[in-house]
């Protein structure tokens, strides 16, 4: 019975970890949409970007406090370590004269003056403590807040189209990288069919080599080819492995997901004339609009530093200051408190930074000069994204040739092979002939896919500049 449970619970493990070794891990499929979509809700560039923006949006929402006045409050209460006898020592030896003189000569005036001493200390502990309270409200006005509120929400503007060329760079990355990931495997999976093809003619070689038809050195060649091509599959499947692993990465997902691309490398060939796009799209370059927006922001903070230079500020204050006469008597009585605060109302000017060497100036041309320079980038951005279409429409109108030339290549090499390949069974030719029309064939396929993705890298490369989506009848 023992040796029956034994027995059972073996099998009970051999069947386990069967099925935990035929078990294939979880893979993510993704379209090449799905995998853009994902990078944009989990890409920790995007996410970064996201947070710079909210800090815009908050110094732009808020930017109108700094009319808000400022509401300060405080409360004091202090005791004092010494009596200060200054006023008793100077004022007693003369009040005390003044009553002997006024005593001998019978003068009245006497009776005006103090009937005790000023005293020389406290007289209790409660006479050392004093409370103060104090309540205060002040606000500053100055025309430079007027560009200062505008330069904010320029800044949160700005921000916008920062995060959205962010996020478009980041849209384009993912797709290129999709497709270019694509080519590989396609690349991949030519050479795989040519490693099967080597490995066919190694078996058929050895076959034939028992029946006596072909020489032993022919049966080594092929069986030598196949050898050699396996390693160089090995390599490559291990290089699309990895970088497929990097892809999962970029798009946000764990380390060590892994991910099945659902796609192919089919470009949409359009007709594009250079000119009516930068006409009808030039403005919406992303570098255009972002230099444009700085220009203006520049130009607001012009604006400010001016009105801060040649306008007053004007500053207005309330202060309460309620302060106890006696804090030992009671502090419900009216009578013991009294008001120290004040109503103040200021206009405050520096002069000195309407001279044309302070600081105040410099720093207004310095952000002159910021102009300048940005307008000469403006200038640049627009001349360099004008050729940069031009430059791209003529290179999909050249790849397009190559694509469709390229079809006709295929055609061509795979009839060759087709005929040698049936030639090379008949024994009529070489098994050197044979692979040589093998790598045209290959050739022609790769560099069709080559031309293909770079196609479609040109499309997604116009399209981010032209900052639209091109597609049929545009």
């Amino acid at each position: 019975m023992k040796r029956y449970n034994i027995a059972v619970a073996a099998v009970l493990l051999l069947f386990a970890a069967a099925s935990g070794y035929t078990q294939e891990p979880n893979v993510m499929k993704l379209t090449v949409e799905e995998a853009v979509k994902y990078a944009d809700d989990n890409s920790r560039t995007l996410k970064s970007a996201q947070i710079d923006l909210e800090m815009k949006k908050r110094a732009a929402q808020y930017s109108w406090n700094v009319l808000v006045p400022t509401v300060s409050a405080s409360g004091t209460m202090s005791r004092a370590n010494q009596y200060s006898t200054m006023y008793a020592e100077m004022l007693n030896p003369l009040f005390d004269e003044i009553k002997g003189v006024a005593t001998r000569t019978g003068d009245s005036f006497a009776s005006y003056l103090p009937s005790s001493p000023i005293p020389t200390d406290y007289s209790s502990e409660g006479d050392r403590w004093s409370a103060v309270g104090s309540l205060g409200v002040s606000l500053n006005l100055s025309l430079a807040y007027i560009d200062s509120i505008r330069a904010s929400r320029a800044a949160y503007e700005a921000g916008k189209l920062t995060w959205d060329q962010t996020k478009k760079q980041n849209e384009l990355n993912i797709r290129k990288l999709f497709y270019g990931l694509l080519l590989q495997q396609e690349n991949l999976k030519v050479q795989e069919t040519s490693l099967e093809n080597a490995r066919q003619r190694a078996a058929q070689s050895e076959i034939n080599f028992k029946n006596g038809i072909v020489p032993e050195i022919s049966m080594l060649q092929a069986q030598v080819s196949y050898e050699n091509q396996r390693p160089n599959i090995d390599k490559m499947k291990q290089t699309v492995s990895q970088q497929l692993d990097t892809f999962a990465f970029l798009l946000g997902m764990p380390v060590g997901t892994k991910i099945q691309l659902q796609g192919k490398i089919d470009p949409n060939f359009i007709q594009l004339n250079a000119d009516e796009l930068y006409e009808r799209y030039g403005n919406g370059n992303p570098d255009v609009m972002t230099l444009q927006k700085n220009i203006d922001m520049l130009k607001m903070q012009l604006g400010a530093l001016n009105f801060k230079s040649y306008t007053p500020a004007l500053s207005l204050g309330w202060t309460t200051q309620p302060v106890i006469s006696d804090i030992t008597y009671d502090w419900s009585n009216s009578d013991n408190w009294y008001d120290n605060g004040s109503l103040h109302l200021t206009v405050a000017w520096t002069l000195s930074d309407m001279l044309w060497f302070s600081a105040n100036r410099q720093q207004a041309r310095d952000i002159q000069d910021n102009i300048r320079k940005l307008e000469i980038s403006l200038e640049t951005a627009e001349q360099n994204n004008e050729m940069q279409i031009r430059k791209t429409v003529d290179s999909l109108e050249q790849s397009h040739q190559a694509i469709l030339s390229s079809s006709r290549n295929i055609a061509l090499a795979q009839r060759s092979y087709d005929m040698t390949s049936v030639a090379y069974r008949n024994g009529t030719t070489e098994l050197l002939d044979l692979r040589d029309t093998e790598n045209q064939l290959n050739l022609a396929k790769i560099g069709l896919l080559n031309e293909q993705y770079n196609y479609m890298s040109y499309m997604l490369d116009l399209e981010y500049m032209l900052n639209t989506t091109l597609g049929e009848g545009k």
